[in-house]
């Protein structure tokens, strides 16, 4: 017998995945950065633009993003490096690849405007107590608003894509409000499928919580499986996050996908773009790595970003 939930006033089936007309409209065109794809803002708002990267030019522009290259205060073998040629800027957009490296280690890059503490490098000789080195200031962190990403997905399977946000202070203390949480406002785990957006905090450890948008997967009884929502993968998508004081709303192609208010953060967090190759964070390379990277590395596969674009509410 199949489960069926209601979120947002839709009826949605456990097992079963979701199609984008499910969804009603809720934004509405605006041309706010000029000959460049219009943006998808929620009706019934003003905002403002903030911040934005359209990705012109050769070559990534480091003055807004770095490459996430460490774990927990070590070498994370599994993100790709600048010098690993997995980041490609070209005819306005910025192309993030999964590579296979000449020791046969597959990488993909991630890329963020800040850092939390595992970002940061541990020092090899400490003169003192304190192992862990320099902290960056985030080069962009906001609090509030819309943020936005279009971008194409993934054509392959074996690796991922996600547009993210996350907070200097993760899991520092139990009140997300002062914490910040992390906000996963797109993750594809398989081509041409979208997972529901889901929200951390109070860590990664015991002390952990999570929620998700739509909001009828916090319910009990729990969807058996993950309800997955069905786009075109060989078109460009909208993906956008409405950050108020009272709650998170997630809105994809202009349609509103759903709202929850669980754990509101009230500090700025910075932006993230980033691809992962499956598995290699749990095996840390003593496992097999899955078939389908050979495949996706040979055929050069590639996660493409047209825009991020971050605005404020004005209304």
């Amino acid at each position: 017998m199949t489960t069926v939930l209601i979120a947002a006033g839709l009826c949605l089936a456990a097992r079963g995945h979701v199609t984008l007309d499910a969804y009603p409209v809720a934004c509405k065109e605006a041309a706010t950065v000029a000959d460049r794809a219009p943006s998808l803002l929620p009706v019934g708002k003003s905002f403002k633009l903030v911040w934005h990267d359209e990705f012109d030019g050769t070559t990534l522009d480091e003055s807004k993003w770095s490459y996430r290259t460490n774990f927990w205060g070590r070498n994370a073998h599994w993100f790709a490096k600048p010098e690993d040629g997995c980041v490609e800027v070209k005819d306005g957009v910025v192309k993030l690849k999964v590579k296979k490296l000449p020791n046969g280690q597959f990488v993909s890059p991630q890329l963020q405007t800040g850092e939390l503490m595992w970002d940061v490098p541990n020092l090899e000789n400490p003169k003192g107590f304190w192992y862990l080195g320099k902290r960056m200031k985030p080069k962009f962190a906001h609090r509030y608003g819309y943020y936005e990403c279009r971008c194409r997905l993934q054509q392959q399977p074996g690796w991922w894509s996600a547009f993210w946000m996350q907070t200097e202070m993760q899991g520092a203390c139990l009140d997300p409000g002062l914490a910040g949480i992390e906000q996963d406002i797109m993750e594809s785990f398989d081509p041409g499928e979208i997972i529901v957006s889901s929200y951390h905090y109070n860590g990664y450890g015991p002390d952990y919580r999570g929620f998700h948008i739509p909001a009828a997967y916090d319910e009990k009884p729990r969807y058996d499986g993950k309800l997955t929502l069905d786009l075109d993968k060989t078109v460009y998508h909208t993906f956008g996050l409405l950050w108020e004081p009272d709650g998170y709303s997630i809105y994809i192609d202009g349609r509103f996908r759903g709202k929850n208010d669980k754990a509101v953060s009230h500090i700025p967090e910075f932006l993230l773009v980033s691809t992962e190759c499956k598995w290699y964070r749990k095996n840390r390379m003593t496992g097999k790595a899955d078939p389908a990277l050979e495949q996706a590395a040979a055929a050069k596969d590639d996660f493409v970003v047209d825009y991020v674009r971050v605005y404020d509410i004005v209304q």
